[in-house]
């Protein structure tokens, strides 16, 4: 596989900088996230995003998520973000909240559904090295590190890929049990809850009044 490369020791501004020339040299990157280890590349980079998708075995027509460092690097690919959606972001990013919204009208992207389902899935995550890299990267197109049907990869000997399908893999050992993310689907129409998971739906609730669910 790629270079491992120990987050756990080192300066993190030069994990940052390899990461970063890696990214825009058109390459997957491993990373970990919350509870698992994904697989990240530049989201505007067409054969990157196409790479990905291959490595895990996806059908035609998914789409990666994409993750972003804070909210306002959000409204550049959002095209609708209501006081609803707003409220929601400042309440729960960075942390385990997905909300598949709609994106920007012609963005040169296609994280791999042929810009056909006018929805992408988008988080700002609370790890420490993700979050970091998202600052400085821009939005990174992110999917499991595991074949399609695998569970999550806690640690990275859990992907098993070619040496040369990842330029770099950046360790933080193995990873603490934790749910999903929720997932949310929100426009101008109202917010649906669509997953339960690390966050409530009472607690979206508590935020959305007239957020539906399950």
């Amino acid at each position: 596989m790629g270079k491992v490369i120990d987050l756990k020791k080192g300066e993190l501004s030069n994990h940052l900088k390899k990461a970063l020339k890696a990214i825009a040299d058109g390459y997957i990157i491993a990373i970990p996230l919350e509870h698992s280890y994904v697989y990240a590349c530049d989201a505007f980079k067409h054969e990157a995003v196409r790479s990905m998708h291959v490595l895990r075995g996806d059908p035609l027509f998914t789409a990666a998520q994409v993750m972003v460092g804070d909210s306002k690097t959000a409204q550049g690919v959002v095209r609708e973000i209501t006081p609803e959606i707003a409220a929601l972001m400042k309440k729960f990013w960075p942390g385990m909240l997905s909300m598949n919204l709609r994106p920007q009208m012609g963005l040169n992207w296609d994280l791999g559904d042929a810009n056909q389902l006018d929805r992408i899935s988008i988080r700002v995550p609370r790890n420490k090295f993700a979050k970091a890299l998202l600052a400085v990267s821009g939005p990174l197109a992110v999917a499991s590190g595991a074949r399609v049907g695998r569970p999550s990869p806690k640690a990275l000997s859990d992907i098993v890929v070619l040496d040369s399908d990842l330029a770099l893999q950046f360790n933080n050992g193995a990873l603490r049990k934790g749910p999903m993310t929720t997932v949310l689907e929100a426009d101008d129409t109202g917010v649906r809850v669509t997953r339960i998971g690390a966050i409530t739906l009472q607690e979206i609730r508590s935020i959305v009044p007239g957020a539906t669910g399950l």
